[in-house]
């Protein structure tokens, strides 16, 4: 029974670390992220904020950052280019979708003044 628990232990601990690798190799940087972001103007479509424009919010950010680049890589609709990774590599896709997850999310409208006015009248 020792050595059961013995492996059971050594491999939760091998699953904890190699989570902890895949989180590591994950993380973008925000700042090269930016510069991507406005380099090929995502901005025309999702907005500075990322969520205002033609095109689909980015803010608040649904997917992981395998689902963000691979639909990054082939988009379901024809209004967003697809980047392939002669384009944008996976490491600058890793940025911008660390730069998406900075942007803020907007406030709700029981929490702008100015849309309360509207609700007294």
């Amino acid at each position: 029974m020792r050595n059961f628990s013995l492996r059971v232990l050594t491999l939760a601990i091998t699953l904890i670390f190699a989570g902890l690798a895949v989180n590591a190799q994950d993380a973008g940087d925000a700042a090269k992220g930016k510069d991507v972001f406005l380099k090929y103007t995502c901005y025309g479509c999702h907005g500075f904020s990322g969520q205002n424009g033609p095109g689909a919010r980015l803010v608040p950010m649904g997917m992981t950052q395998a689902a963000f680049t691979a639909y990054v890589r082939g988009p379901r609709t024809r209004q967003m280019p697809s980047y392939s990774a002669k384009v944008l590599s996976d490491a600058q896709l890793g940025d911008v979708y660390a730069y998406i997850k900075t942007l803020p999310r907007s406030p709700a409208a029981k929490d702008i003044p100015a849309l309360g006015q509207f609700k007294e009248q």
